[in-house]
């Protein structure tokens, strides 16, 4: 059995900030390529599914890496997994900023960045819980907080310094590299909470969720999860592609706009998302996707109209839809899942709403290899959001994890 080490032993008044700030640390090396795709695809001379592939890699770090790394915390200790990732995510940010012209080394920095962030959700979260002894609720909401930060500035700063600074393919992949061994040094001094840690029974065993079956996980939590990341990498991954002429002088920071409104309207509405959710109803689940629904009306206008207010629009939006599917995702997995269940069923939700930074790739391939345009491409995706809300509905009150 893994046991915890009381806070109160740390010292220092607030013992989970330099924890906090390894999470942003992560965060914002998860994301500042994002604002930066323009750049590749317009003065790099790569591909738009190309461009968009590079965005995808780092789910193919993030996903191993949130589903091993907490049961490898459990059994070894949080500083063992948490440490080495601010400096996972400057490595890949040194490949990223040395390969500007190399399809290789960009691929394999974004997969770094995803291992840290990886680690930084699955442990860093828990480290945070565990060493906020002041306020044990506020854990996971200083978690949150600090992804959602690491987010938001790693976007707003590559964004404008790639715009305005010299140097743009390497000045912000720096500016991060120095944050992350900041983080590490402000690691280095923060004790271990586990400190008991149960090494007796096989790690696969770790590795079984049985509530992942769950009848209500898959009939209300999966048709939502997708949309979580599929909704924000429309916001800021294809609708800066497609207004990159449509936006002055200025299309790599107008790029960084888009993430930055996008991020903010989900970091703003998740608290309304909390006020709506209840346990007898799938009701923050139903609005969420709703949401959805209406930014996606709003990008298939806004990839036809193809003007700023309207991108900004469909980009806040969709921002919303995002914020609100993931934080009542969460509220379903928390009550679906038992006590030994809710790292390993919240790592498997994050890992499926990860998969929906497939869909700029997906949808780049679509339009380049058929006679498909992005309005309609997204007018499918309308449909698909209304086929997702009615399976919720229809499920909405059944299923309850009471009645398992």
């Amino acid at each position: 059995m893994t046991t915890t080490a009381p806070a109160s032993s740390t010292t220092g008044t607030r013992p989970w900030l330099p924890v906090a700030l390894g999470m942003l640390a992560v965060a914002w090396g998860g994301n500042e390529f994002t604002p930066l795709l323009v750049m590749y695809r317009e003065g790099y001379g790569f591909s738009p599914v190309v461009v968009d592939v590079f965005l995808f890699a780092y789910v193919v770090g993030i996903v191993p890496a949130l589903l091993v790394g907490g049961p490898l915390s459990d059994r070894y200790g949080r500083r063992p997994l948490m440490l080495p990732a601010p400096l996972i995510a400057a490595a890949g940010s040194l490949l990223i900023a040395l390969g500007s012209h190399t399809a290789a080394l960009l691929s394999a920095g974004r997969v770094l960045s995803g291992v840290a962030l990886g680690l930084g959700m699955a442990v860093g979260g828990s480290w945070v819980k565990e060493l906020s002894a002041d306020s044990p609720t506020a854990g996971a909401r200083r978690a949150a907080m600090s992804l959602t930060a690491g987010f938001a500035t790693g976007a707003g700063v590559a964004g404008v310094l790639a715009q305005w600074a010299p140097w743009p393919d390497v000045l912000p992949y720096a500016v991060h590299i120095g944050l992350a061994v900041l983080a590490t040094l402000a690691l280095a001094g923060v004790r271990e909470t586990v400190v008991d840690g149960d090494r007796t029974t096989p790690l696969r065993d770790d590795l079984r969720i049985p509530t992942a079956g769950h009848a209500r996980f898959l009939t209300v939590v999966l048709p939502v999860a997708p949309w979580v990341f599929g909704a924000a990498s429309v916001a800021y991954a294809v609708l800066p592609g497609l207004m990159a002429d449509h936006a002055g002088a200025f299309p790599v920071a107008f790029s960084a706009l888009l993430g930055v409104v996008a991020l903010s309207s989900g970091f703003a509405i998740q608290a309304l998302g909390r006020r709506i959710d209840t346990p007898s109803s799938a009701r923050a689940v139903l609005v969420a996707l709703a949401i959805v629904v209406v930014g996606m009306v709003l990008v298939a206008v806004a990839a036809d109209v193809l003007v700023v207010p309207m991108a900004l629009l469909a980009a806040a939006v969709l921002g919303g839809g995002y914020g609100m599917a993931m934080v009542s995702g969460l509220q379903e997995v928390q009550r679906i899942a038992g006590p030994r269940d809710l790292a390993g069923l919240t790592a498997v939700f994050y890992s499926v709403t990860y998969l929906g930074f497939a869909v700029p790739a997906l949808l780049a391939l679509l339009v380049e290899e058929t006679s498909l345009t992005y309005p309609e491409l997204f007018g499918a995706g309308v449909l698909l959001a209304v086929a997702s809300f009615a399976v919720v509905a229809r499920n909405s009150r059944r299923h309850l994890p009471a009645s398992r």
